[in-house]
């Protein structure tokens, strides 16, 4: 198989300048808003935004509009891509449900979870919550929150 890579190039930009795609469909409930504020207090960006750059030069979201709309002052990293639109379509589509159809491994979660401490209650308060629901019956959650004095 080959595969294309299809990233030109990485860029910083103003998150409030880039466009949000029309055609998302995700829509993003208060508790995974809170959680992702949490998680970029605590380490800030990690990861780019996709984006597709138009004909007039801007640039349309592909994948991260939650962080865009979170941090709209910031320079974020966003990764430029060589696609069309039904390309991004189709990653638009695709993206999110290929990385939800990942199963876990509890064990090593588990023993993940137990060498993590969060800062962030925000964060801490979602992975308790609302990661617990996907969790199997009668899993041990051993979450550590670093208590701010």
């Amino acid at each position: 198989m080959h595969v294309r890579d299809r990233v030109k190039e990485l860029r910083r930009v103003r998150a409030g300048d880039l466009v949000p795609n029309p055609k998302n469909w995700r829509t993003h409930p208060q508790a995974q808003q809170d959680a992702l504020r949490g998680l970029l207090a605590e380490i800030g960006y990690a990861d780019a935004l996709l984006v597709r750059e138009l004909p007039d030069g801007r640039l349309m979201i592909v994948d991260g509009h939650l962080r865009a709309e979170t941090t709209p002052d910031e320079l974020v990293p966003v990764l430029v891509l060589d696609v069309d639109e039904e390309e991004a379509d189709k990653l638009l589509l695709t993206l999110d449900p290929l990385a939800a159809m990942a199963e876990e491994n509890a064990a090593a979660h588990e023993a993940l979870m137990a060498n993590v401490e969060f800062r962030e209650e925000q964060l801490a308060e979602y992975i308790k919550r609302d990661l617990q629901k996907y969790l199997p019956e009668g899993y041990h959650n051993p979450l550590r929150i670093q208590q701010h004095n």
